[in-house]
């Protein structure tokens, strides 16, 4: 039964669009929710497992309708705070860029190069509020060791940590591009984690991710290259097992937000409290401070 209150800290994922079909989930309903980033994905999907209030947000769109470089991550995110998420699982199909982390593998990465070049697009920050976040460990290393462990209760072949490469997209990479990213120390490659990751930190919430193996990209002698049909019909299984490791996962994280990731906005605004223009302090009231000095 939902034991919580609406208001306790809660849990979002972000995935794909049938992700939060999970056994004991109890479906509240769908909230659409206006941003001053403008609209979410779509509707988020509200309910409680094992009496823990989860949000649940399609990146793409439900039916997959957006590209890459058209997810609106400064929407997404603000729409998730808003709603009182604190903790944030990112669901994503990746690339492998080597051969230990094979197609229906998993991999809980614990770091990123961001090759995307958006960074400067992908904040809340600005309009008269400078803040500079510490980036140094993308992801909460308290709620990546709680999905390693359910991630290994529920499959075999799971890695614990990886560097997560972010490109652009919408094509995949070229040959000569995917052997750049291994001889720069990438592990796997996809296109829409640094975004969220970036802005995850700003808003307050502790992200990990699980990034689901699909392909070998296009470096791998004796593999067929990446395509989108591949990647469609190895999410599938995939899928499937992302489900279960969530159902494990979401109970056991803290309903108090203790990361040093819900409170890295304490050290990361440079501009004086009494020089924050009223709009965009109101803009971002779901995770500014109203008492900074």
């Amino acid at each position: 039964m939902a034991t919580e209150t609406s208001d306790a800290p809660a849990v979002g994922i972000i995935g794909g669009s049938g992700i939060y079909e999970i056994d004991g989930f109890e479906h509240t309903g769908t909230t659409t929710v206006s941003t001053p980033f403008g609209d979410p994905s779509e509707a988020i999907t509200g309910g409680f497992l094992h009496g823990r209030r989860v949000w649940f947000l399609p990146r793409h769109g439900a039916g997959h309708t957006l590209m890459p470089h058209e997810v609106p991550h400064r929407a997404n995110i603000w729409a998730l705070r808003s709603l009182g998420v604190r903790w944030l699982v990112s669901v994503s199909a990746v690339g492998s860029l080597c051969d230990e982390m094979a197609p229906r593998h998993l991999v809980v990465p614990d770091q990123m190069i961001d090759r995307t070049g958006t960074s400067a697009i992908h904040t809340f920050f600005g309009n008269g509020i400078v803040a500079h976040f510490s980036f140094a460990e993308p992801y909460c290393a308290e709620l990546r060791r709680l999905m390693v462990d359910a991630a290994r209760e529920e499959c075999g072949s799971v890695h614990d940590g990886g560097t997560y490469l972010c490109i652009n997209g919408p094509a995949f990479s070229t040959r000569a591009e995917a052997e750049m990213h291994r001889k720069i120390g990438a592990n796997i490659i996809g296109m829409t984690n640094a975004p969220e990751c970036r802005l995850a930190r700003e808003a307050g919430i502790a992200m990990a991710t699980l990034a689901l193996v699909t392909d070998y990209d296009c470096w791998k002698s004796g593999q067929p290259h990446v395509d989108a049909a591949s990647v469609a019909a190895v999410m599938k299984t995939n899928s499937i097992a992302a489900k279960s490791i969530l159902r494990r996962l979401i109970p056991r994280i803290p309903s108090a937000p203790t990361s040093p990731a819900h409170t890295a906005i304490s050290s990361a605004v440079m501009t004086p409290r009494h020089l924050w223009p009223q709009k965009t302090a109101d803009d971002l009231a779901p995770f500014l401070p109203q008492d900074f000095a």
